[in-house]
């Protein structure tokens, strides 16, 4: 039985890792960590289950890259107005709508393709998947936040274990859809991801811990008036450092998948590319989870800079290599290193949201890695068409690279934009 989640607590000693991760069903409730995985499954499905459907439909990989773009326009243009709703309305009803309608469209790509729909008819249904995408990951994250406001250990362990979450489904999404597809049809995997998406998004939204993101009645007038305070035009430079990190890794992501999948269709195994980049999750899952036990010390500037120079140096090595065994160490070892920075990237977006606009940045926040993805796709595949497979690794290396200048930059920016509203509810800022 799901219990009502507890208020955030006082300030206490630094626990143990283990003792910190315990806490986290304590505070939301047992059920809430498989809903909420659950819930976010369906994401990490919708743009290979879209290439699959479309590119199968139609003969054309082209055609079936076109329909996954546009999902993940509608992703990036409409992620924030999911978060900025739900600042003002509370989650529950957004999570609600969003869930209903994302459903419908993806019925609605399914149907679409399978009677050979026009193909502006199958690019809206596509574009109407990305904008209602539920934004759980983001939504989960600001659940955390708000329970965990008055004590930062137990805040970076729900980070690490948000970004753990994120790269498992990240796994078992794609893996997902491909087993689906050989045992059936590409139809059938975007109706399982709808109807996933129907069941636990709908629990993700019924859920008592959506009841701390709701504004109470008589403070209605006060989120309004901290929305109207906080529009996202004056929350982007506020969160500066952290979408721009975002953005870099999600360059960082596009690009290497696009690489991976270039030096797996060169090897003569294109299957082999999910493989390789899940080698890339592994790490990341682990290291995420052990961000938490790093001492008070390594402050989250600290963690940004090392994590992301990590990231440059090892994956530089991807330029030089061959032959699969080396790339898989490569990207293993790569992956160490972007637990941490994923962690600090959430942790610093949470620490600068003015309170009530949590939502907002985090789903920023998706957004940007959303268009860095789109950007780093595009970019490593136009360079392996034309300089060759190594070449394309360049851009992960670049946007590495870029990622560690960003947190060397970001000390004097963030000083100035969020101390000040961050100090009333205790965050850590980025200094």
């Amino acid at each position: 039985m799901t219990r009502t989640p507890a208020p955030p607590h006082p300030s206490r000693p630094h626990a143990g890792p283990l003792a910190t991760y315990r806490a986290l069903p304590r505070l939301a409730g047992r059920s809430f960590l498989p809903i909420a995985l659950l819930a976010r499954l369906p994401f990490s499905m919708t743009a290979l289950g879209i290439m699959l459907l479309v590119t199968t439909s139609t003969g054309s990989v082209a055609t079936g890259g076109l329909a996954t773009g546009a999902s993940s326009l509608g992703t990036a243009l409409f992620g924030a107005v999911h978060g900025n709703l739900a600042d003002r309305f509370g989650q529950r009803p957004v999570v609600s709508i969003a869930v209903t309608a994302n459903a419908a469209a993806m019925v609605a790509v399914v149907l679409a393709a399978h009677r050979g729909a026009p193909l502006a008819v199958t690019l809206v249904a596509c574009f109407a998947t990305g904008a209602t995408s539920p934004q759980v990951g983001a939504f989960a994250r600001v659940r955390w936040i708000a329970l965990t406001r008055d004590d930062p250990a137990t805040l970076a362990a729900s980070m690490g274990y948000e970004s753990t979450v994120d790269e498992l489904t990240f796994v078992l999404g794609p893996a997902l859809v491909g087993l689906i597809s050989a045992a059936a049809s590409p139809e059938l995997t975007l109706l399982a991801a709808a109807l996933l998406t129907a069941v636990f998004g709908l629990a993700f939204a019924a859920h008592p811990t959506a009841r701390i993101t709701r504004p109470a009645d008589g403070d209605r007038t006060a989120h309004r008036a901290v929305a109207a305070r906080w529009p996202v035009r004056r929350l982007l430079p506020l969160a500066g450092a952290p979408l721009l990190g975002m953005a870099a890794m999600g360059v960082f992501f596009g690009g290497s998948q696009a690489a991976v999948t270039a030096f797996a269709t060169d090897a003569g195994n294109p299957g082999l590319a999910g493989l390789l980049y899940a080698a890339m999750g592994v790490g990341s899952a682990a290291t995420a989870l052990a961000v938490v036990a790093l001492p008070d010390r390594i402050d989250p500037r600290r963690r940004w800079v090392v994590a992301a120079t990590g990231m440059t140096i090892v994956s530089s090595a991807t330029l030089v290599v061959t032959g699969v065994g080396p790339i898989v160490a490569v990207l293993g070892v790569t992956g160490l290193f972007i637990g941490p920075a994923m962690v600090t990237i959430f942790t610093v977006g949470g620490n600068v949201s003015p309170v009530g606009r949590a939502g907002t940045v985090m789903t920023l926040l998706v957004s940007a890695n959303v268009v860095g993805g789109a950007i780093g796709a595009a970019g490593a595949g136009a360079v392996a068409e034309a300089a060759g497979v190594q070449a394309a690794f360049g851009v992960p290396v670049t946007a590495a690279a870029a990622l560690a200048v960003v947190g060397l930059l970001a000390r004097g920016s963030v000083g100035r934009s969020g101390r000040r509203e961050t100090a009333a509810v205790g965050a850590e800022p980025l200094t």
